[in-house]
């Protein structure tokens, strides 16, 4: 069975704890593992992950290009690595910056509305977006938070909505502690896909059960949320939900072999 880890933060050795630290405390949660790509491998190795979806996060427009390159250099060593890009409403040239992402073979940015202090549907998003569609890359962002607006399942729905082109995968089953939202703005759009990250740890089986119920199971992806959890947990958590044999080995990695098919056939 294929195992794709679909939401894993990994950060450069010089900052991977303070990083790690500023998500456990944004959280107020501890942490499984420091950022780093070494934890990331073990930790995925022991639980039989086979790739990860990879990304950081650019909490200034200074932080974009060297992100980038961080991830990409990681993506060149670690062929296991699939690469999601970082971008700010106010980075000065973004579609020189994407071109040369997508050059380098990444198609998709990630995005945290609420550690990057912006909304998601902010006008100048909507230019990266009309740009992210142009040239057929995907987004994945974090969805819902209940003590902020930034990323309001909502808000998520209207980028959707405005850019039926460009797939959209909404973190958390949607809205991370708004889950109910998520699935109500989210559910029944057909560029929408959802990950289980940190949704176990969070929200609990009820939520996780909810979401299979609510999404079309082929828009679902396996999610670790790396550093916070343990692969081998969460997968024993999904395989705890009794599902039949053909949606578990879709979740946990045919539903993204399947999606990122849409983007590798391409030529950089």
């Amino acid at each position: 069975m294929t195992i794709i880890d679909t939401h894993a933060h990994i950060f450069p050795p010089k900052v991977e704890r303070v990083a790690t630290d500023a998500i456990g405390t944004f959280y107020d949660h501890g942490m499984a593992h420091s950022g780093s790509i070494e934890q990331l491998l073990d930790s995925g190795a022991r639980a039989g992950v086979t790739r990860f979806v990879v990304f950081s996060t650019a909490t200034t427009p200074q932080q974009v290009t060297r992100i980038n390159d961080f991830i990409l250099d990681a993506c060149a060593t670690h062929p296991e690595f699939v690469g999601a890009g970082t971008m700010h409403p106010e980075f000065a040239d973004f579609k020189a910056e994407l071109d040369r992402i997508h050059d380098a073979g990444i198609r998709g940015i990630k995005l945290h509305p609420d550690f990057q202090k912006f909304f998601i549907d902010c006008d100048a998003l909507l230019s990266v977006f009309e740009y992210l569609q142009e040239k057929h890359m995907f987004l994945i962002t974090h969805s819902g938070d209940i003590r902020h607006h930034f990323s309001d399942p909502v808000r998520v729905a209207r980028v959707a909505k405005l850019f039926p082109k460009m797939n959209v995968v909404a973190a958390h089953f949607g809205g991370w502690s708004e889950w109910d939202v998520g699935r109500r703005e989210l559910a029944h759009l057909p560029n929408v896909y959802v990950d289980t990250s940190s949704t176990f740890g969070f929200g609990g089986n009820e939520q996780v059960i909810e979401g299979f119920r609510a999404f079309d199971n082929s828009h679902i992806f396996f999610g670790d949320d790396f550093p916070m959890w343990e692969h081998a947990d969460e997968i024993a958590n999904l395989r705890g939900l009794g599902l039949d044999d053909t949606t578990l080995e879709n979740v946990l990695g045919g539903n993204f072999e399947r999606f990122l098919e849409l983007y590798e056939g391409e030529t950089p």
